[in-house]
């Protein structure tokens, strides 16, 4: 990509103790740690974090015929996965030419990130310091060794690492989202990284697929698939692109699998019986329980993220509703009762909102509730059709698909409603996006 192109070929954060990585990435010299303090970025008081970040230099040693561009190219990279957790705003290098010394008093930062790479023999050698310009003191600092192709793994690292200095939880420019998209005529699964750097396709069934769903440790990716000619569900293993495994391939729908919390399990929409009901499965497809039976159509579950309980659509009171079902109990009831069709429920990662998509006004937007209820919060209401809601790996911020006119493509906002914007720009028409967990 961009870092190998050669010739040849205004809150602050305290420090935190250093975290030791493993294998290629080594620490810099920890600082003594003091008292944190994090920034509330899901409120709507929170003014942009300036930060400004100026192009990396070489170090001493690096190879001559490395691109001057380099540096730039870095830098950019780093300012977007910063950009992307939505409190940041980056001082345009051109205001300061991008040099390591501007006068950051002057500009307005709160923070600046200093950088600077070697290239030697095919190995790669980058530092990072986070600096506090109020204090001038550094809040973070990485060195990293590790093969010349890694630096895009080296600065999203300590992107997250330093969004985690701001707001005590580390960051996602590292994840990635699941969607079906028609780019190439048929409804095959995708998968992007959050910045749209790079797109991978998961199926080739040229038929029709829907629903894709990570596994919690993000190593399997299910879905269902019309190409035999029944909605049958699939997983496969993310590491290679080749097999995918039937799961559940019985008569009638089988569909929207919600993996459990601990992996061992999902539920499922079958409609073996003609109804769609849930129920609960192996791994290998083997029904273990069942959790509804026939009262009304029962779609889309998701798990509380301590595997107690579920929400789930059913229009057993007369219009599509979310409901909660406790797992221990079978007791059921209904959460939603604001509008008469409200579907696609996603429960958040630390449990305390379920997003969904409501019909507003005959247009489907995104909203947010309490699981105990209570009225809900509208995060969308801009023109177009939101729907399958799916939240970010912290919490902050949930990604959807919007349809306005012919075109479907992949949206997220801010927990608190803002920063709404487009997320990729690829060919063809995407739904059903489902966001990656972290990576280790």
């Amino acid at each position: 990509m961009i870092f190998l192109a050669r010739n040849t070929a205004s809150s602050r954060c305290r420090l935190l103790p250093f975290t030791i990585l493993a294998l290629l990435f080594i620490c810099l010299s920890p600082l003594p740690a003091r008292p944190a303090l994090y920034l509330d970025i899901t409120s709507a008081r929170l003014g942009r974090v300036n930060i400004a970040v100026p192009w990396f230099t070489p170090l001493e040693g690096s190879d001559e015929d490395v691109s001057p561009d380099t540096g730039k190219e870095m830098a950019r990279l780093l300012s977007r996965g910063l950009r992307f957790h939505g409190f940041i705003h980056i001082i345009p290098p051109a205001r300061y030419g991008g040099s390591q010394t501007g006068d950051w008093f002057a500009l307005n930062a709160d923070f600046t990130v200093l950088g600077k790479y070697r290239f030697s023999e095919e190995r790669l050698t980058m530092e990072l310091r986070f600096i506090d310009v109020t204090t001038g003191s550094m809040i973070l600092g990485r060195r990293y060794h590790g093969a010349d192709d890694k630096a895009r793994t080296m600065i999203l690292r300590f992107c997250d690492e330093a969004i985690g200095r701001l707001t005590g939880e580390r960051g996602i420019s590292r994840t990635s989202i699941a969607f079906v998209s028609n780019r190439d005529g048929y409804r095959e699964v995708y998968i992007a990284d959050v910045l749209g750097d790079h797109l991978r396709q998961v199926t080739r069934h040229r038929s029709i697929t829907v629903s894709p769903r990570f596994s919690p440790d993000g190593k399997y990716l299910s879905y269902t698939s019309y190409h035999r000619g029944n909605p049958n569900l699939y997983v496969t293993d993310l590491s290679q692109d080749k097999i995918t495994t039937p799961v559940s391939f019985r008569n009638g729908l089988n569909m929207a699998p919600a993996w459990a919390p601990d992996g061992r399990s999902m539920i499922v929409t079958l409609s073996r019986d003609g109804n769609p009901d849930l129920y609960r499965i192996d791994r290998q497809g083997k029904i273990l329980e069942r959790l509804t039976d026939h009262e009304g159509i029962n779609v889309s579950p998701t798990f509380s993220p301590d595997g107690k309980r579920i929400a789930f659509v059913s229009d057993r009171s007369g219009s599509p509703q979310i409901y909660i079902m406790d797992l221990a109990t079978r007791g059921v009831r209904r959460l939603t009762y604001l509008g008469n069709y409200n579907t696609t429920p996603a429960w958040s990662p630390k449990g305390d909102w379920i997003a969904y998509s409501g019909r507003y006004e005959g247009q489907y937007q995104i909203y947010i509730i309490s699981p105990e209820g209570g009225r809900p919060v509208r995060l969308t209401s801009v023109a177009g059709e939101h729907e399958s809601p799916t939240w970010s790996p912290d919490g902050r911020q949930i990604a959807f698909s919007r349809r306005l006119g012919d075109e479907t493509a992949i949206y997220a906002v801010m927990r608190n409603g803002s920063y709404y914007r487009r997320l990729f720009d690829f060919d063809g028409n995407e739904t059903f996006p489902q966001w990656s967990p972290r990576l280790p």
